[in-house]
């Protein structure tokens, strides 16, 4: 099963248990990883199972960021708040560093997760050079 990490700033939070909230059938395929306060927040409000990491400025980000390099996530939504400041905003440009590096797809807004989530049967290839797939049963 796909692991799928889910972020929100603060100023996002609502944003995600809204879109968790419409979502939630299709969330529920996947494993999911969060941040401690969003991943609180949506076990709570939307009832999903979300493996927890420490919160975004206490190492979260990182930690996510970890398993991106290590394989184990394969697609990151991540609400930034781009109007707002962050101390530990290294971690954040890290994370979405490493999504690049790695070629995991990566959704900053509301839209994109939308995207990403629509196309989510395709996240098991997604980011996989095309000389790894097998297109022979195309």
């Amino acid at each position: 099963m796909p692991t799928i990490a889910l972020i929100a700033h603060d100023g996002k939070k609502a944003d995600m248990v809204a879109f968790a909230t419409y979502n939630r059938e299709r969330l529920k395929t996947y494993n999911l990883v969060a941040t401690a306060s969003t991943g609180k927040l949506l076990s709570e409000k939307v009832g999903l199972p979300v493996r927890c990491m420490a919160s975004g400025p206490y190492g979260g980000d990182a930690q996510i960021g970890a398993l991106v390099v290590t394989g184990e996530i394969d697609a990151v939504i991540f609400l930034v708040d781009p109007l707002d400041k962050h101390p530990h905003d290294p971690d954040i440009q890290m994370l979405m560093r490493l999504c690049n590096v790695h070629n995991v797809p990566l959704a900053t807004n509301v839209a994109t997760a939308d995207c990403l989530i629509t196309v989510g049967d395709l996240l098991p290839v997604m980011g996989k050079p095309l000389s790894l797939l097998d297109l022979s049963q195309s």
